[in-house]
């Protein structure tokens, strides 16, 4: 597919040639435990690596290479296909030690990971040319804003856009991309168009303070067809009923997507927190602030904001596995029970985010000034943690007043549930 020449420039990415899936042997040896054991072994290399991501915006390849050799994206393919069907602590236990060592790497990773589930909700002739073919789990960016424009054409559908966000993009095999159908049909209605990732261009837009090495840039694609086959309506995901997902017995794949994805988004948010108090404890025993006689470890002010800091973090981390647990349990709720749910776990996992982003400010207020150098991994927690708590499902105030208005009977106003 050609593009018109355009300003900014095509991002450096690349896409999977298909030789690193696991062999049928290795796969039916993966085991959560087994995936666990292998992120934590992996977590020094990734956190050595997290510099460099910040460099090149984007994962590094050799990390992200051993993340496809270790097994890790196959948590949410569906068991008929091979995959594990993790439960969503399985997948916390998982995804926590990589986003610890480099929340940037384990942004990408978990929401690749979780894009798996999402496809899971195709239709089944889908599923079965992806994961039963060429590609037994995808690594795919799921991007919805703004929406692109879909028209229906013989066989499916007419596409054109320009999604940002397109975290996962850079490695990806297949892009999963929501466009506003207008039709005779209905009113106005979100799609969800599965394409492969070779169809779009990638423009190299992804310049910020913070999850620099995510490489979250923009997508674009114009005058597309995609097939009625590879579409979903964006709906019935998010209730957790897509046309693919009934036939799976495992209630995680009727779970609700949009506290499914707050959590994903969250385990950065714990393994940002948590990285900067492992960077701040490491400092005290050798910090002496100017004019002091003692390190700080021996100061009881210190001591005191690194035991409150370690407890909140260990505060949001239990939020967001319950809130993972809650939303599987909302999975069997219909209507306005279940949009009850799915508005009061959002709200829990933005204030689980905002207890990770007040805990490192407490510490960063007595950090000290070589913290904040640029290869310090404290800094870079900081950043990261401002930044992603940017994400629209951790505005606090918006979750709150949504969360709020279903407790006195008031339906929501927002499209985003």
């Amino acid at each position: 597919m050609s593009f018109d020449s355009i300003d900014p420039p095509l991002a450096d990415r690349r896409i999977p040639t298909g030789g690193d899936f696991l062999s049928a042997k290795a796969l039916a040896e993966l085991t959560p435990d087994l995936l666990v054991q292998r992120m934590k072994d992996l977590a020094p290399r990734i956190a050595a690596a997290a510099q460099e991501a910040e460099r090149l915006r984007r994962p590094v390849d050799e990390i992200w290479n051993a993340l496809r050799a270790a097994g890790y994206f196959y948590q949410f393919v569906p068991k008929a296909f091979g995959g594990l069907e993790v439960t969503t602590d399985q997948f916390i236990d998982i995804s926590l030690p990589i986003a610890e060592a480099c929340p940037s790497t384990g942004w990408a990773a978990s929401f690749c990971a979780e894009h798996n589930w999402f496809l899971a909700h195709f239709p089944e002739e889908t599923q079965q040319a992806l994961f039963g073919g060429d590609y037994p789990y995808v690594v795919a960016p799921v991007v919805s804003a703004p929406p692109g424009k879909a028209v229906r054409v013989p066989g499916g559908y007419q596409i054109s856009a320009h999604w940002k966000w397109g975290t996962g993009v850079m490695y990806a095999d297949w892009i999963v991309g929501s466009t506003l159908l207008v039709d005779d049909e209905g009113p106005p209605r979100l799609l969800s168009c599965l394409l492969p990732a070779q169809d779009a261009q990638v423009l190299d837009t992804w310049r910020v303070a913070g999850m620099v090495g995510t490489g979250s840039n923009d997508i674009v694609v114009q005058d597309l067809f995609v097939p009625q086959a590879r579409t979903a309506r964006f709906d019935l995901i998010a209730a957790g009923r897509g046309p693919g997902s009934r036939g799976y017995a495992n209630p995680i794949y009727s779970m609700p997507m949009l506290p499914f994805l707050a959590m994903t988004a969250a385990i950065s948010a714990v393994g940002a927190a948590r990285c900067a108090l492992g960077a701040y404890r490491e400092r005290l025993a050798g910090h002496v602030r100017m004019g002091g006689l003692s390190s700080q470890s021996d100061k009881p002010a210190a001591q005191m904001r690194l035991g409150r800091a370690s407890t909140m973090i260990d505060t949001a981390e239990d939020i967001i596995r319950k809130v993972g647990r809650d939303n599987v349990a909302a999975g069997a709720l219909e209507g306005a029970g279940q949009v009850a749910e799915r508005l009061r776990t959002r709200a829990q996992v933005a204030y689980a985010v905002s207890i990770c982003r007040e805990a490192v400010a407490l510490l960063a207020e007595s950090a000290g000034s070589s913290a904040q150098m640029l290869d310090q991994p404290f800094q870079r927690s900081v950043r990261d943690l401002n930044v992603l708590s940017s994400h629209v499902v951790f505005d606090v105030d918006t979750a709150n007043e949504l969360h709020g208005r279903s407790l006195v009977g008031l339906p929501p106003n927002s499209m985003l549930i």
